[in-house]
């Protein structure tokens, strides 16, 4: 008999009741250190008092109204968010899923305004991941991710991660947009390096291709900057942004230049909860705390701290460990075990990490997690590498 629950996840056999800052509270009492975060939603921890307050407040005043009419909340953020990057509007949705559909929608209807409606190719890459819909798993195209579902929307081009050669020969007069993560998050917390980022940049205003960034799980402070891409010095004409950015609220959003939002005008895209009073309050709170210099220099810090002490644990374990990769706090091991195995292993040392491709494991703690914290969580990494060496 099928569960009430559609059996989709493959989940692990905890029930946890209640979070605090780093912290999770296990049905049984048990308190696991999280460096998952919900997979980078949770940026200020669990239960944050300043989130709970700005969604507290809100529903004691107005819960929804619909996009028929105007929405304090929703505008405030789109100001913020407006003022902190390059975009000059926002359409906000529920997740990251929603963000990849406008994101497409925008691109292709871009040329189709100017006259090109056959300009509808997007090219993507390999370990991408860009949600679960219809779009975003053809945006994707691994087998995994669409075997079954066929016929896949078409238009869309998947190159190698990294092959330069192909990726210019693939610009041809078809071409809408380049879609890419700056950083790589399922595909295995893959950095796309500075120099390819600036030259996508160069390569889209050359012919005159959109560059949509996909700055889901990468975005919010996780890399040390408010958006991963501003460490290339670069911006893109779309960007998808969801998880952190309401904290453990569901919220996500498009940003976009004047240019390339241009085309979306009147009866194009709409969503009914996009942008209600609750998410976008707690959205607010928190861009007001992850934007803050202080903060981010705060995150990098950390980083450092957290990184200094992987390294040593690689160093510690061979047989486990191969190395560091990421950036900021959005951080992953490459296993020579296997990374669930060590996945397992963590949650006997109530610690909570999140698996990826190519063999890897996610940490992706809250980005107010304290030293001492940090220090703790390597400690139980330590431990549950001991465990598979003696398994």
């Amino acid at each position: 008999m099928i569960d009430p629950v559609l059996p989709t996840y493959n989940r692990a056999p905890l029930s946890f009741v209640k979070g605090e800052g780093s912290w999770l509270i296990e049905a049984d009492g048990r308190r696991f250190l999280d460096l998952g975060a919900g997979i980078a939603v949770n940026a200020l921890g669990h239960a944050n008092p300043v989130l709970v307050k700005a969604l507290t407040d809100q529903a004691g005043k107005l819960w929804h109204t619909s996009n028929l009419y105007h929405i304090p909340a929703q505008e405030a953020l789109a100001a913020k968010l407006v003022e902190e990057t390059f975009a000059d509007t926002v359409f906000f949705t529920n997740s990251g899923t929603e963000a990849c559909e406008l994101a497409v929608k925008m691109a292709r209807r871009y040329w189709y305004d100017k006259g090109q409606p056959d300009r509808v190719e997007i090219i993507t890459f390999d370990g991408s991941f860009h949600g679960r819909s219809s779009a975003a798993i053809a945006a994707a195209g691994s087998e995994k991710m669409t075997k079954g579902f066929g016929p896949l929307l078409p238009g869309f081009v998947h190159l190698k991660f990294g092959d330069h050669d192909a990726l210019r020969a693939a610009v041809t007069d078809k071409t809408a947009a380049i879609l890419i993560e700056p950083v790589q998050g399922e595909g295995g917390i893959r950095p796309v390096p500075d120099q390819c980022l600036k030259g996508l940049r160069d390569l889209c205003d050359e012919t005159g291709t959109l560059l949509i960034f996909d700055e889901v799980q990468c975005g919010m402070g996780r890399t040390g900057k408010l958006f991963a891409h501003e460490w290339a010095g670069i911006t893109p004409d779309i960007m998808m942004v969801a998880k952190g950015i309401g904290g453990g609220f569901p919220l996500g959003a498009v940003l976009a230049t004047e240019t390339a939002a241009a085309c979306m005008v009147v009866g194009t895209h709409g969503s009914t909860y996009g942008g209600n009073p609750l998410g976008c309050s707690v959205g607010l709170a928190v861009m007001n705390v992850i934007s803050d210099p202080a903060f981010l220099d705060e995150v990098n810090r950390k980083a450092g701290l957290l990184r200094q002490k992987l390294e040593g644990l690689v160093a510690s374990h061979p047989e486990v460990f191969e190395s560091v990769r990421g950036v900021g706090l959005m951080l992953g091991l490459k296993c020579k075990a296997m990374n669930t195995d060590i996945v397992k292993a963590g949650y006997a040392e109530d610690l909570l990490t999140v698996p990826a491709a190519d063999n890897v494991i996610r940490l992706l703690p809250p980005l107010n997690i304290s030293d001492a914290e940090i220090t703790e969580a390597v400690a139980r990494l330590d431990r549950a590498a001991t465990r598979i060496e003696t398994e």
